[in-house]
């Protein structure tokens, strides 16, 4: 019961930061939480901000199908792309080995891979990086280049990222968000919020032309340092991207809930 219930934390983590994520971007955003659903899409360009995930715990494979072509539905309802986030340990093992067929068949495809992490590891030693000094997001400017740096390092237009971020008050007064600067221009990025009692990290990113030294530990350090000092809170959570999943248990994180993350067919 721990790992599932590590699952069901990262789930609720998930429902309950991205809630605020999406209402920041548009006030009206979709936000229902359904039978078995939660609804969580700004319906904008920012396609991490276009979210839907399964809540049922124990799911078999007939309620399984059931939850994917009720996803689907939502997100075929939308104008904007965006992902069903599915949390591998809250479905049982027979559905677990049919879920991409599942969901071929409700009319998604499997887009990648993540992991959802936690850890009681707060409060953190101040961080420190040879190449980098560390600066809080507080104005327009700042913002633009945390969301560039997010679209570089995950492929999308330059355009989409701003969509996702640009004039948010909340990501420049609630949130802990960080740039790590190498000689004065942005070259990494990651961010805390509270979120139910814990921090969540959220869009850690690097310029890919600046991977593989560190940096991206280092600046996730720092918001979490931040974060915690700020709020005394003491646990924190995520949920990584295969690029980022080695990084983060250096930094004390387990990981606890493999994700998959589908798409509609094109």
């Amino acid at each position: 019961m721990a790992v599932l219930g590590d699952s069901v934390e990262s789930m609720e983590q998930l429902a309950v930061a991205w809630r605020a994520m999406v209402l920041d971007r548009d006030k009206d955003a979709d936000v229902r939480d359904l039978p078995g659903i939660a609804v969580r899409w700004a319906d904008c360009r920012f396609a991490f901000w276009n979210c839907v995930t399964l809540t049922d715990v124990g799911v078999d494979a007939g309620l399984l199908e059931q939850r994917l072509h009720e996803a689907a539905e939502v997100m075929r309802a939308k104008r904007q792309p965006g992902f069903l986030w599915v949390f591998e340990d809250l479905i049982e093992d027979d559905a677990r080995a049919g879920l991409d067929a599942a969901a071929e068949r409700a009319g998604l495809v499997h887009a990648f891979p993540g992991t959802g992490m936690a850890g009681d590891l707060l409060p953190l030693p101040e961080p420190v990086h040879p190449d980098l000094t560390f600066v809080r997001v507080t104005t327009d400017e700042q913002l633009q280049a945390y969301a560039d740096l997010n679209s570089r390092a995950y492929g999308f237009p330059l355009e989409d990222g701003r969509d996702g971020l640009a004039g948010s008050a909340l990501w420049k007064d609630q949130v802990h968000a960080y740039l790590g600067m190498r000689d004065g221009v942005p070259v990494t990025c990651a961010a805390t919020v509270e979120a139910d009692g814990r921090l969540f990290v959220v869009l850690v990113a690097t310029d890919p032309d600046w991977e593989r030294r560190g940096y991206g530990e280092a600046v996730t350090r720092k918001a979490l340092y931040e974060g915690a000092r700020a709020t005394g809170l003491t646990r924190a959570t995520l949920h990584a991207t295969v690029a980022g999943a080695p990084v983060y248990p250096r930094i004390g994180f387990e990981p606890n809930s493999p994700m998959r993350f589908f798409a509609l067919k094109g």
